[in-house]
Parts: structure tokens; sequence; C-alpha cells
């Protein structure tokens, strides 16, 4: 059946659209978040600006769509990283975390370090955190765990607990690379365990007023 124009519009708006996207990942990793500019963006892709505000309404557009990439991309490089014991593949979530982190710093600090001050249009943060492939798998990983005994409490709240230890160790080693914390690679290690061995010693209740989530 021969597509419709408006299914070969709707095409070509998603493929601009991604090339978008890709050019403003390159944009960040080379130059940071002040490199990522409206004018940049469409002089990279060879469009007049004003055909990206048809795509992004501003730079805070850009960075969620960023961050949502960057999640999909992340999701990927966990789900190929899937041992079989319910720790080790909780470990291992917080692994390619660290690795896609420290190994794009710019980036990581441009998507996951700057404070996103409103929402795409149409969109609620609950939208975005159900959407969210990385926390997904993250959240996924502990429900395992909870099941099998290794952990006890809220999955949801266990899950952030560690993207907390995760990101915050991160951060650290990014914007602070001159403070003796040794090898990067043993740091990660030593607070993944830490943020895990605290974890097992609690039954950890839901955040706020979040009702319990069932496993």
């Amino acid at each position: 059946m021969p597509q419709s124009a408006q299914t070969r519009r709707e095409q070509q708006k998603a493929a601009l659209r991604s090339e978008l996207v890709a050019a403003a990942h390159k944009l960040v990793q080379e130059e940071g978040y002040e490199g990522l500019t409206i004018r940049k963006l469409a002089k990279m892709v060879g469009y007049a600006p004003m055909s990206v505000y048809s795509y992004f309404a501003d730079k805070q557009d850009i960075l969620f769509a960023l961050a949502e990439d960057a999640f999909q991309i992340l999701a990927k490089r966990i789900e190929q990283n899937a041992p079989d014991d319910p720790i080790d593949a909780l470990r291992a979530v917080m692994t390619e975390y660290a690795a896609f982190g420290l190994g794009n710093p710019n980036e990581y600090r441009t998507v996951f370090m700057t404070e996103k001050t409103k929402l795409p249009e149409g969109r609620s943060f609950e939208k975005l955190d159900e959407e969210n492939p990385a926390m997904k798998l993250l959240i996924d990983r502990v429900e395992v765990c909870v099941a099998a005994g290794k952990l006890k409490g809220d999955p949801h709240a266990i899950a952030t607990m560690l993207w907390a230890t995760g990101h915050g160790t991160i951060s650290l080693l990014i914007t602070f690379p001159f403070y003796h914390f040794g090898d990067q690679q043993a740091f990660v290690k030593r607070m993944c365990e830490f943020g895990l061995a605290a974890l097992q010693g609690q039954d950890i209740p839901p955040l706020g007023d979040q009702p319990p989530k069932k496993c």
C-alpha cells in the first residue's frame, strides 16, 4: 500500500528531529552546555534557525530531548549486561551508568546536571518517569532482588536511592577532577558496594506519600 503524503511528512519530520538530537549530542560532547545553541545546531545540520524552532521551543526542550535519548542509549547498554545473579544484575546497572557518565563528561554535566526549569509542552514529570527505559530497568532489577529476598522494601524507593548514590558519585568525579578519589573505577565500585550494603541492612519504606509498589 503506497504511503500517504501525511505519513511521509511525519517520517521526514521524525528523521529531521533525530538528526537534530544527534547533532545536539555532538555539540555538548565537544563544547558543553555553553556550546549548545539553536544557531549552532541549525548550522550543523544545514537548516535555518527558524526550522529548529519548529521542533524545539528553546534550549530547555533540547535538553529534555537529549535526556530522553541518553536514557534510551543507557537502557540498551544495561540490557546487554544482565548477569543471572540478582545483585550482580543490579551492580551492572550502576556500572553501566557510571561508564556512560564518565565516558561522556560534558554530556553528562549538560544533560543530568543542568536544572530543568520547565517541562516540554503537554508533558508531565510523572509521564517522563514512566517513559524512562533506564529507570524501568533499574526498578525491574530491584524488584527481582526484593522477590529473591536480597533486598527488602519499596522497589521505587530503593532504585531512587541507588540512582542518587550513582549520580552523586559521577557528579563528584566529573566536577572535582583534582580531588584524591584514587582510581575512578575503584571508587565507583566502592560506592556501589557501599550503597548496596546500606540498603541490604534495612527495610526501605516508600518515598514520601508514594504508595508501596508490589512485586
